[in-house]
């Protein structure tokens, strides 16, 4: 619809098709992306998954990871950068989201990123890890339906990494998690605003 704004969240952004190339610092090097209007922070790397990319230890070397709301794919391709022997997936409502990420990772030759819609990953897949910049303004019910989905989908060893606003809300989803999903989740780092939170078995 003209004049109605996209949402980094809409499954098919209505604003033009756009790519541009820009110059981003992913796992210590400078690399060239593809962004686009109509999906989350098109104008590079935002500050939240910067945080969660410096503070969060390094990713599980092998084994299978998922990026949960990939975006351009920052995430994914610095999970495959500092392990390329991961089998990562990236996940995307937003088609063009999943199409960037796509084309980005063959840019890189990172060809163990595989980006899809939620619904085409196999059901019966389990993660050794799960990073997200988790997508807060799509409301707390749509929020906490999306990490019941995909939380519970941790190996028995495994723990999710991710990055929330304190101010929208990432002390009482970290509750939310330890209480309701049964999923312990502690604060392991805070910066600038944000907290970077880790979720295991």
């Amino acid at each position: 619809m003209s004049g109605v704004p996209d949402h980094y969240f809409t499954a098919d952004p209505a604003s033009p098709d756009e790519r541009v190339e820009r110059t981003v610092r992913l796992a210590g090097r400078e690399v060239v992306v593809e962004t686009a209007p109509g999906i989350f922070s098109p104008g590079g790397l935002d500050k939240a998954t910067a945080i969660l990319l410096e503070e969060a230890p390094d990713p599980v070397p092998t084994g299978a990871i998922l990026d949960l709301g990939c975006g351009w794919g920052p995430i994914a391709l610095s999970l495959a950068l500092r392990s390329p022997d991961a089998h990562v997936v990236a996940v995307d409502v937003n088609a063009r989201s999943v199409d960037l990420t796509h084309r980005n990772a063959a840019r890189l030759g990172l060809d163990s990123v595989v980006a899809c819609a939620p619904g085409d990953v196999d059901p019966e897949l389990r993660f050794e890890e799960i990073w997200s910049n988790p997508p807060i303004r799509i409301g707390k019910a749509a929020l906490h339906e999306l990490l019941r989905s995909w939380l519970p989908r941790l190996t028995p060893m495994g723990q999710a990494w991710l990055v929330v606003g304190k101010n929208l809300g990432a002390d009482s989803l970290q509750r939310w998690i330890t209480e309701e999903l049964a999923l312990p989740t502690e604060r392991v780092a805070s910066s600038k605003g944000f907290r970077v939170l880790r979720v295991t078995r």
